[in-house]
């Protein structure tokens, strides 16, 4: 019969810690910083962003959820914006960063009120802030990787970058050094800035162009090898071995070139529903939960053999995606720890 008691009140007090753990974060607002949205990849981003974070508000998980987009790149003005989050009383910030370290301060700052601050993609280096990503740099030597066992002669490179100074374009260029540097066959002999938009990276490649020899390849980060193969097309140029973002518009091309001429290539990046990653960890963290500053999930590829797949389950306009649930964000702190 005793037994049979403290069973009863074992269950009863583990409910109701389970309720307890739910209302801790009931009454929280979090806000999503986000410092640019001028391209696929930062609009489907937006997108899983409301989707998840608004099912979670009516589900009753939490209280509120806010975006807020700069209306420029520069870091001034992402950095007043999270001074104006922390009078807001948020309880946590989650970031899209516009430099690594540039905004340190306010981030210290949003610390030192007692904010949890999780940034992501674009990860801040303030050490009390959480990081969530995946490796770019692994990312990055992977290209070069996949293109040492395409072109084993190796050959001359185009490099188109991101967006600069922020730490995905510093990682993904680092990457791509450290590749050609375990393959020296291959040389980079230009680069060009594509901002991760294709129209950017198409007038970006078509202004170098006429100054380079025989491209055997372009290494990309993303949202711009479209935009190249329409520069190298307009410029009447054989189109090389292009490594591509994921974007629709990429696989679409993709297809097309396959099916003609059986073109092939890779694909890789980071899923933009890495904001929903972001979102539940920084649920977590506010629900008391031991998490591990840096989280990192794998990037998600595309090969010949799974392009037409990828294709049919991506918008027009969109971005192979991947939108994370609160048992997966659990998982991946399990997984980092």
């Amino acid at each position: 019969m005793k037994r049979t008691i403290f069973l009863l009140a074992l269950a009863a007090a583990t409910t109701s810690l389970t309720t307890i753990a739910h209302a801790q974060t009931a009454d929280k607002r979090i806000a999503l910083s986000n410092n640019y949205a001028g391209n696929s990849w930062r609009q489907a981003m937006l997108q899983s962003w409301d989707k998840v974070t608004q099912q979670a508000v009516a589900d009753g998980t939490v209280a509120a959820v806010d975006t807020f987009t700069t209306a420029d790149q520069e870091v001034p003005t992402q950095a007043a914006q999270i001074q104006n989050l922390i009078l807001q009383g948020y309880d946590a910030i989650v970031i899209n960063a516009a430099s690594p370290d540039a905004l340190n301060g306010a981030v210290k700052a949003a610390c030192d009120a007692g904010i949890v601050v999780v940034s992501f993609d674009g990860v801040v280096s303030e050490p009390c802030a959480w990081r969530v990503a995946v490796d770019y740099f692994a990312l990055g030597q992977e290209q070069v990787e996949y293109l040492a066992g395409r072109l084993p002669e190796g050959g001359n490179l185009l490099e188109i970058r991101g967006l600069a100074g922020t730490s995905i374009d510093n990682l993904l260029h680092e990457g791509i050094a450290a590749g050609v540097a375990d393959n020296p066959q291959f040389t980079i002999v230009g680069e060009a800035t594509g901002n991760w938009d294709q129209a950017t990276a198409q007038r970006a490649v078509s202004t170098v162009l006429p100054s380079l020899p025989e491209i055997a390849a372009i290494v990309t980060q993303g949202g711009d090898g479209y935009g190249a193969a329409q520069a190298f097309r307009a410029a009447g140029r054989d189109i090389p071995i292009i490594i591509m973002g994921n974007r629709q518009d990429e696989l679409a091309w993709w297809k097309e070139q396959q099916d003609a001429n059986g073109y092939e290539t890779w694909s890789g990046t980071i899923a933009p529903g890495i904001s929903t990653l972001a979102f539940w960890i920084a649920q977590q963290i506010l629900d008391g939960k031991d998490v591990p500053k840096d989280v990192t999930v794998p990037y998600l590829s595309v090969t010949n053999e799974t392009l037409e797949e990828a294709l049919a389950a991506t918008p027009v306009g969109g971005v192979a995606n991947k939108e994370y649930t609160q048992a997966e964000a659990i998982q991946a702190i399990e997984d980092n720890l």
